[in-house]
């Protein structure tokens, strides 16, 4: 039996793999925080409407609330002049009403008086001294309803504003603290533990040494942990050592919501997670799927939680947390829309490999007249990392036994954490 062997390796399709973990990871635990530090969190409750907004007719101009029926026959060449009996800054409630052949000096935002139904533009009046009274002249007819915001004009009492699973960012934030609601309910980030496996690995303050790497991995991970709305927990790498991984991993399994890590899942001798999800201790989903890069990326369950065992290459490591970890992560804050943005591009130039897996090539993509183009990255190889960071999408080349050519429509996969 050679080393691919006695994996046992069955690829599933990215499809087949997002189905079997969506049953894990439901909408977790909830904590209350206050509004402030409520940015980028996923709701946990539906939020309805207290009151009507405006709760009040509210002035939608600096001018004059006036009865309308007073201005029935106004013209340039006839003007109406009317009394002016009050004066209604904004956060004031006038004691007076509007009666026949007066008006008040409002600003806007202001609530209109009783009495008024309408209310005329500062611009569009003259102002004059008449037997000691100040007077407002108007030179055209007003209809009824002009620049007064009725009650209840934005929302309803009652309605729905929000949905669980909303992610709260700045429009979310004006609406909850328009409402009062000061205390938001919201879902318990997940916590990941994330190992890097491989007794080649440096940590970044270590000094580099020959034959050796730095642990690039691991600080990557938890960016998109970060990104996904998880918090990551880095925990100490993990040696070529089968009982101490079994023990580390095990043991993060019952302190952490999932567990990540990256290497050990190839077909080599030193290659422990794959040796790790093939024993008792856990139940195996899958060690091999139909992608590139990544195609030994693995995933296992124990008690409930998952273990993501992704590839050591950084741009297949990179890969796989965004089809697979992200969603878990996502579902567990209740989101409406786990897996990536899907959208149609046209690909720029051609794509030469060619492979029996579909490839999920890093890439930016770019509207020219009107149009969407996809542009790979120049260098796409798995165990490279420097165009992650100039990766905006993932272009997805369906399997093909020749060159991809230049004009071919294909699906790209939207980086949330750079785009949206």
């Amino acid at each position: 039996m050679d080393e691919y062997d006695k994996f046992h390796r069955k690829p599933l399709q990215v499809q087949h793999a997002q189905e079997l973990l969506s049953q894990y990871g439901p909408p977790g635990p909830t904590e209350q925080i206050p509004l402030q530090e409520s940015h980028g969190r996923y709701l946990a409750e539906k939020v309805r409407a207290p009151h009507p907004f405006p709760r009040f007719r509210r002035s939608g101009m600096d001018g004059y609330a006036i009865r309308s029926e007073d201005t029935e026959g106004c013209s340039a060449e006839q003007m109406v002049w009317l009394d002016v009996i009050d004066e209604i800054p904004c956060g004031t409630v006038s004691g007076k009403s509007i009666t026949k052949g007066t008006a008040a000096r409002i600003m806007t935002g202001a609530q209109v008086p009783e009495g008024a139904d309408a209310v005329v533009m500062l611009e569009m009046t003259e102002l004059r001294q008449e037997a000691g009274r100040t007077q407002v002249g108007l030179k055209r007819k007003m209809e009824q309803g002009k620049n007064v915001t009725p009650i209840g004009f934005e929302v309803r009492e009652g309605e729905e504003l929000l949905q669980p699973g909303r992610r709260i960012r700045a429009g979310e934030i004006s609406v909850l603290a328009s409402f009062g609601v000061h205390l938001v309910t919201v879902y318990k980030k997940p916590r990941i533990a994330i190992f890097s496996t491989g007794s080649e690995l440096l940590t970044v303050d270590e000094p580099l040494q020959p034959g050796k790497i730095r642990n690039s991995n691991t600080y990557m991970l938890a960016s998109q942990v970060r990104e996904a709305g998880g918090e990551p927990f880095i925990l100490e790498a993990v040696m070529d050592d089968l009982p101490l991984a079994k023990a580390k991993v095990e043991k993060a399994m019952k302190e952490f919501d999932a567990v990540v890590t990256s290497g050990g899942v190839s077909v080599g001798d030193y290659d422990i997670m794959g040796d790790f999800v093939r024993s008792d201790s856990v139940d195996m989903l899958y060690n091999k799927i139909a992608m590139r890069p990544g195609s030994v990326t693995t995933a296992a369950v124990k008690d409930g939680k998952l273990l993501f065992a992704l590839s050591g290459n950084p741009g297949a490591c990179f890969v796989g947390f965004e089809l697979f970890v992200r969603p878990f992560i996502q579902r567990t804050l209740g989101s409406h829309s786990p897996y990536l943005t899907e959208w149609t591009a046209v690909l720029e130039q051609e794509y030469t490999k060619v492979n029996a897996f579909t490839r999920y090539v890093r890439g930016r993509f770019e509207a020219r007249d009107g149009v969407l183009y996809a542009i790979p990255a120049k260098v796409d190889e798995s165990s490279v990392m420097v165009t992650i960071k100039d990766s905006d999408c993932l272009i997805v080349i369906p399997p093909a036994k020749g060159v991809t050519p230049a004009g071919e429509k294909v699906k790209i996969l939207l980086l949330k954490g750079n785009t949206l």
